[in-house]
């Protein structure tokens, strides 16, 4: 029987996956494990206690930030303004994609069964809350009624990767999401 880890043991690897989301996700030269850890106020022994592989620290950023998305839209789904909270979610989930394109590139992770399953797994989850709320939109006749929550996101991913990283990319992809969210909506 396994024991329910120390709060501090919680606590230092919440701080983990956080400085793994800033500093690698940013990628670049001052990008490392080591900096990880000391942006954590940890050890490298500690960051590699919590997470043995490379893999394991990514797919771990990446959950935490597909719940954080999850529990934004749980928030959203409230809106009075379908729209306006679509596109703040899915400027949000631009952040995600930022985040996850400056980790792979970092830490040189090659996807294994297990990494392909997590990304099946929390992709679904993102199409089911996305799919709610544009359920509703199309109910209260705010968006049109043949858009999807998979051609939502296909077209999300699609801006998204097309586009060269480096200065200017949120931006240019955040204006190409608000045209097409534009043309989604029906008032």
């Amino acid at each position: 029987m396994r024991r329910k880890p120390r709060s501090d043991a919680l606590r230092n690897r919440d701080r983990l996956i956080e400085a793994a989301r800033k500093i690698l996700g940013q990628g670049g030269p001052e990008a490392s494990l080591e900096a990880v850890a000391r942006d954590a106020g940890v050890g490298i022994g500690t960051l590699y206690r919590h997470f043995p592989t490379r893999e394991a620290l990514f797919i771990a950023v990446y959950r935490h930030e597909v719940e954080q998305l999850i529990e934004m839209m749980a928030a959203l789904e409230t809106e009075r303004d379908v729209p306006a909270a679509l596109r703040s979610w899915l400027h949000a989930l631009v952040g995600l994609v930022e985040t996850k394109r400056g980790l792979l590139g970092t830490l040189a992770v090659t996807t294994t069964d297990d990494s392909k399953a997590t990304f099946v797994e929390m992709s679904g989850r993102l199409t089911d809350a996305v799919g709610k709320l544009l359920d509703r939109g199309i109910e209260e006749h705010a968006l049109r009624p043949d858009v999807t929550a998979d051609d939502l996101l296909t077209t999300l991913y699609a801006v998204c990767y097309t586009r060269q990283p480096g200065p200017g990319w949120k931006p240019q992809v955040i204006r190409l999401l608000d045209i097409f969210l534009d043309g989604m909506t029906t008032r």
